[in-house]
């Protein structure tokens, strides 16, 4: 244990970020590394508790009181160590992760949680600068073959794991750069792209092979790779968008929120992109939806000089503290200010949309809605709303943004073409624990198999199927599994 009274003697300290009018010019990242003096504090905030429920807060299972421990005693070599043990991508999830694990800190119950996650990225980013990460090629081969579809975190997960067991492994990726919703989801603020496309150069020069701008079922024949390949892994993501099919849905100036963020991402990166330019500049801006992908369409939307910003969510004002129903350690559901909601928008609650309005020319000018009153049950969950007479409203708008969640993958091409079976949500069916399909050589992995979820749950289930396709191929894993390393 790092230090015994740390959590009595220190408060949780968060890093400074750069004020919003400052951080609007750019799409970089805007929060500033702890001194080294805050990180010992943090770390020495951990309480070492007999039964960590942080660990089991985290889907990767990380190991969180005895890399904090390390960082008390300035040890980063160690602390690296112990963080890559069960996460590949720690300088992805202590940037973009929710920290789960902060919310089943046993800190938590009556103060402020650890701050693990922040732990998490300076051990990383440290051990990078020191240079203690380096890529680390395995030196014997067993000359298997394995083709990742996918190279978002679950795909480079797997990928990862599996060129570490010594199998060749091909990654194949339908946009022009590797990292999928790392690299053309998520806005550049949040993760700099750099910092994938570091991971993917040492993940090359490891011995993984990307294959861009491979669409397989399209321009890259599936038949071949059942061919050519021991075994495949389908880590293609839910990438089918929720709809709201309403009057006026037609007009220009509706667009689901993905397409907004992946032109944003290739602008800023000065890649190629088709279709019709989708900005924000000079326009009223409405976001339907209220997560992160609305919430980043809001940071995207100021920073591309949007005239105004108005976020509608469906789901009643969620609490800003733990409630009778959101016992510790389960994930509280609660209200949630990010910085984009810092930088400027208006935020509306229990609010449905119900139409879609044009001017005489056509042109998208405003949108209906009406307020709504939910029913929650004793537990706390909703259970159905209904509307409130005299409450319909219509905001102007020039640029709708729907970023409402995704439904399922794609299933046109790949999916139907390779004839695996889908569940009743319409994701890839394969068993957690399995995540074999119905084809015994074809796997499943991320939010292709689970539906739209978490990045950590992403990697964590990249891991996972790594270690089941690696028993698949050579009828045992050196791989660790996470429930292993959870009750080592």
């Amino acid at each position: 244990m790092g230090k015994v009274t740390g959590f009595l003697e220190y408060e949780r300290v968060s890093p400074s970020k750069q004020q919003p009018n400052e951080r609007l010019e750019h799409y970089n990242e805007f929060v500033n590394p702890l001194a080294d003096d805050q990180l010992n504090k943090q770390a020495g905030r951990c309480m070492d508790c007999g039964v960590p429920f942080c660990q089991s807060g985290c889907p990767l299972g990380n190991v969180i009181p005895e890399f904090n421990d390390a960082v008390y005693k300035g040890d980063w070599l160690n602390a690296a160590e112990i963080l890559l043990s069960t996460n590949n991508f720690p300088e992805f999830t202590g940037r973009i992760c929710p920290a789960p694990c902060e919310s089943a800190c046993v800190l938590g119950i009556n103060k402020s949680p650890v701050s693990i996650e922040e732990i998490e990225k300076h051990i990383i980013e440290i051990a990078f600068n020191k240079g203690y990460i380096k890529a680390n090629a395995p030196l014997i081969r067993t000359g298997k073959k394995v083709a990742i579809i996918g190279s978002g975190p679950a795909g480079l997960a797997a990928a990862a794991q599996l060129n570490k067991a010594g199998h060749e492994v091909v990654v194949f990726e339908r946009d022009d750069v590797p990292g999928g919703l790392l690299r053309y989801g998520i806005p550049d603020f949040k993760l700099q792209k750099d910092v994938v496309a570091r991971r993917i150069k040492m993940m090359e020069e490891e011995g993984v092979v990307f294959k861009c701008n491979a669409n397989v079922g399209e321009n890259v024949e599936l038949s071949t790779l059942l061919r050519d390949y021991q075994a495949i892994v389908l880590a293609g993501g839910s990438t089918i968008p929720r709809d709201l099919n309403l009057p006026g849905r037609e007009l220009e100036g509706i667009h689901f929120a993905m397409d907004f963020l992946k032109q944003q991402n290739k602008r800023v990166s000065n890649s190629y992109f088709l279709g019709k330019q989708i900005l924000a500049t000079g326009k009223d801006v409405i976001v339907i939806g209220g997560g992160d992908t609305g919430s980043d369409c809001i940071g995207t939307s100021n920073r591309q000089g949007a005239k105004s910003v108005t976020q509608f969510e469906i789901m009643p004002m969620p609490p800003e503290y733990r409630t009778a129903n959101m016992p510790w350690p389960q994930y509280p559901m609660l209200l949630k200010v990010t910085s984009s909601h810092e930088e400027g928008a208006s935020r509306n609650w229990a609010v449905n949309t119900k139409k879609f309005n044009a001017d005489e020319n056509g042109n998208l000018k405003s949108l209906s809605v009406i307020e709504v009153q939910w029913e929650i049950d004793a537990n706390g969950r909703a259970l159905g709303f209904k509307e409130i007479p005299g409450t319909e409203k219509d905001y102007p708008c020039d640029l709708v943004l729907l970023a409402m969640g995704f439904l399922h993958p794609q299933k046109q091409g790949l999916l139907d073409k390779l004839g695996v079976e889908l569940d009743e949500r319409g994701n890839v069916k394969a068993i957690e624990g399995n995540f074999q399909t119905n084809i015994p050589k074809v796997f499943a992995a991320g939010d292709m198999r689970r539906g739209q979820s978490l990045v950590v749950w992403a990697i964590s289930e990249g891991r996972e199927t790594a270690r089941k396709v690696d028993e698949y191929l050579m009828g045992y894993s050196k791989l660790p599994s996470k429930d292993a390393i959870a009750y080592a």
